[in-house]
């Protein structure tokens, strides 16, 4: 391992950094979805950090979670006062260093951050795509960025990287793409959706549909579904904290006020939080690629897909190193998913390590400052640096 100690709130980061895109499957050579469907063409938006060695063997791909985008680090403009979502671990001296590494991340097929999605324009029609968009899977996520990858040239990368959704991005290369991925670190995630986080995201999309204004997905030429999509928000919110990360924020504090206000306006300082999360949301994201996104999530399993039901099984097509993360007070994605997926490399002989840190913060656990984390993903893709 290496003497790396976390990050320093004096590091620096990685700077300016520039969204770019990358257009593939164009008509007639749509790209074939899981689903037998076609799309075509296919804009990916993605951001690089770091520089690509001649030897082009220090590349890892970044992967984010539902509402992420290709953002990672670094900043728009130099007045940008919020840089992007993991600038805590990507950047020169950082876990994932960039005077080292050359790193990847692209926004996800489906979304609404500069990558292709429902609210594309659909070449066939001229409008948006709406509810005429094809149903993706993180396997057809992993496809485009397998395309992104041969675009940059790329035939093998050092790690991929990622926590939730992306954690299962990870998972899908490290099976897919045995031949590409060195190594692998799959944060906070799943082989499979339990029944518990299927019926939250179901509850999500429900407050989606049922407002008035999504129209059956066809809502770009007027009001878009802005209360459902705040209250989707806001249910999905709460799965990414905790009990007692709630509690010490919150608590039953009230929110500027002295007593309760015998109505129905915002009382408590949790109330307000949720409220303002769900306002911010809408401003940003958009009500189908909610929909899409999380349905890709909840038709993810491993063990079906590769190995007839059996996650052991499917880990047999993997070659890949892994180190394996989990947080004490991730309910969303608890450690016993974790170890059953550890349960499955071992039982492959794969070189596997494991790691469930303690945390409060519950399932966002790996978005935050975390000098352990930092460290860990540090002296892993050190080790596997020096050994390839």
């Amino acid at each position: 391992m290496s003497e790396y100690s976390g990050p320093d709130e004096n590091e620096a980061s990685v700077g300016q950094v520039q969204k770019q895109f990358f257009t593939f499957a164009e008509p007639p050579h749509e790209m074939v979805l899981e689903s037998g469907l076609t799309l075509g063409p296919v804009t990916i938006a993605y951001e690089t950090c770091g520089t690509l060695n001649q030897g082009k063997n220090n590349a890892i791909l970044v992967l984010h979670a539902l509402s992420g985008d290709s953002h990672m680090a670094g900043v728009y403009r130099e007045a940008d006062s919020k840089p992007g979502w993991w600038d805590i671990m990507v950047g020169p001296g950082k876990g994932i260093d960039t005077d080292k590494y050359f790193v990847i991340c692209s926004n996800i097929l489906g979304s609404c951050m500069g990558t292709t999605g429902p609210s594309s324009i659909n070449p066939g029609t001229g409008k948006p795509y709406g509810f005429d968009f094809p149903v993706i899977t993180i396997g057809d996520m992993v496809l485009a960025q397998r395309k992104l990858l041969d675009h940059l040239g790329i035939k093998k990368v050092l790690s991929v990287i990622g926590g939730s959704i992306g954690g299962m991005q990870v998972l899908e290369w490290s099976i897919r793409y045995p031949e590409i991925v060195l190594s692998a670190i799959p944060l906070a995630t799943t082989t499979r959706h339990s029944a518990l986080a299927i019926a939250f995201n179901e509850v999500a999309r429900q407050a989606i549909m049922s407002d008035p204004n999504w129209n059956s997905g066809y809502y770009y030429s007027g009001e878009k579904p802005g209360l459902g999509l705040a209250v989707a928000r806001m249910i999905g919110h709460i799965t990414y904290l905790s009990d007692e990360s709630m509690r010490l924020k919150f608590g039953r504090r009230l929110q500027d006020k002295r007593d309760f206000s015998f109505n129905f306006e915002a009382d408590f300082q949790v109330e307000s939080y949720l409220r303002h999360q769900g306002t911010k949301f809408v401003e940003r994201f958009d009500a189908n690629s909610f929909l899409y996104i999380t349905k890709a999530a909840d038709y993810f399993d491993l063990g079906k897909k590769y190995g007839s039901g059996s996650v052991v099984k499917a880990f047999d097509r993997a070659s890949t190193k892994f180190l394996v993360i989990s947080f004490t007070s991730d309910w969303l994605y608890p450690t016993y998913q974790s170890k059953a997926m550890v349960q499955g490399m071992k039982k492959n002989g794969l070189n596997v390590s494991f790691c469930e840190i303690e945390a409060e913060c519950g399932h966002d656990a790996f978005l935050l400052p975390n000098e352990r984390l930092s460290n860990l993903i540090n002296g892993f893709l050190e080790g596997v640096s020096n050994e390839n």
